[in-house]
């Protein structure tokens, strides 16, 4: 039997190499193909309405506000948003960030023991009164933080991470700039009051959405209510009252000072759609949690969060033409969805401009094409489709690939 298959076998390759040779070796322009390919995935539409953004329409005490949409970073509502004033232990959400950016790069790990100064345990304020004899795991470290908001361990962080406090603080800056903080000046790391150490409603929503985006875990802290260290002997309670009360509540960070008053960075998630809530300068503890439940009140109850596809979610298989592979998968470069006002889901138009085939070469990650979410014909989001994979040109060595590849698979059937 295995006699029959090899002269059939040796017709076939050389069918096979001289139907591949062709293309190899032809003008690009042999081949055309439609570069105004367009559909229409599906006729569900969706808007957003954003708040207008110039007057205290919710009646808010405190001095600055901000809601936006966590994900996109959208603003739902503001007010006084960029006014520089100063944030009190909130500061911590930059510290924690750099803290989370350490851990996730691989230069610390949660069990790494940090040592504490005598720098760090003077520290006065929110403290979890360390003993410059002891060490903490990172894991520890962040819990005091993001639970008690202590002043000592951020410290004591900073100064692992930093070599110093000041050359954490300068990292702080360096963060604040890269994020697009224009009303941020950072003189500590952990927030008591200080000439100049200040910053906006709406730069605390910048880093917020940094820290909750990118490093998701760090809701394993901040949801905490109560907890304990150094064997049950510390006790813990999360100064961020809203993590008892508040249904679907993720964090983040509570601050108060003498000078700055009451200040809050409030997250929480339902239904795929995620907010964050700023609130600085209040009058009272009480008004902080208060406005913050209402700005966030208003956020879910007029908005809701379209999820159309996940990143990497296949939309089309495509043809490849001269490629070392007939097709390409073509997937989302990101999630894809949008922000709606209550009510207009179904009116939401989502075009798909994705050619029917391409030419090789093709690398992983190129563009390919991008879907569109319109409403009432303005564009709300655009999200790029890319390959999948990456898919050689056709020549010689991958043609002779092919032929082996096409010899095995026979031999074996």
């Amino acid at each position: 039997m295995n006699k029959l298959k090899l002269p059939i076998a040796f017709f076939l390759s050389l069918t096979l190499i001289f139907s591949l040779a062709l293309p190899c070796f032809a003008d690009d322009s042999t081949y055309v193909w439609s570069n105004n390919a367009s559909a229409i995935m599906t006729n569900a539409k969706e808007s957003e309405k954003q708040e207008e953004t110039n007057s205290n329409n919710l009646k808010l005490e405190s001095a600055s506000a901000i809601l936006i949409e966590q994900t996109t970073g959208q603003i739902l509502y503001e007010h006084n948003s960029h006014e520089a004033l100063r944030p009190a232990s909130v500061t911590k959400v930059m510290s924690i960030l750099l803290i989370m950016e350490a851990l996730d790069s691989g230069k610390i790990s949660l069990s790494d023991s940090i040592p504490c100064t005598e720098n760090a345990a003077s520290m006065g304020g929110s403290q979890i009164w360390l003993d410059p004899r002891e060490t903490l795991t990172v894991d520890e470290m962040l819990k005091a933080i993001c639970v008690a908001s202590a002043n000592d361990c951020v410290v004591a962080m900073a100064e692992y991470l930093g070599g110093s406090e000041e050359g954490f603080v300068q990292m702080m800056n360096d963060k604040a700039k890269n994020l697009g903080m224009k009303d941020t000046t950072f003189k500590n790391c952990h927030g008591l009051d200080e000439d100049g150490h200040v910053t906006s409603s709406y730069d605390i929503s910048l880093m917020s959405k940094e820290l909750l985006n990118n490093h998701p875990d760090i809701t394993k802290y901040t949801t905490i209510w109560t907890d304990s260290l150094r064997d049950g002997k510390s006790e813990l309670t999360n100064t961020n009252k809203l993590i008892r009360s508040y249904k679907g509540a993720t964090g983040l960070k509570t601050g108060s000072t003498g000078l700055a008053l009451y200040n809050l960075s409030a997250s929480a998630t339902r239904d795929d759609l995620s907010l964050i809530a700023v609130i600085m300068k209040a009058p009272s503890t009480k008004v902080r949690f208060a406005e913050a439940q209402k700005l966030l009140d208003y956020g879910f109850n007029t908005f809701s969060f379209k999820q159309f596809g996940k990143k990497d979610e296949i939309v089309k298989s495509l043809m490849v033409t001269k490629g070392a592979r007939s097709s390409v998968d073509a997937i989302l470069s990101d999630n894809a969805g949008t922000l709606l006002e209550k009510g207009k889901e179904k009116n939401v138009e989502q075009n798909l401009t994705l050619e029917d085939n391409v030419s090789a070469p093709i690398h992983c990650g190129q563009k390919l094409g991008e879907v569109s979410f319109v409403l009432d014909g303005q564009t709300l989001s655009t999200i790029d489709i890319v390959a999948k994979t990456d898919v050689e040109r056709l020549n010689l060595f991958t043609m002779a690939k092919k032929v082996i590849y096409s010899w095995v698979d026979l031999l074996r059937s």
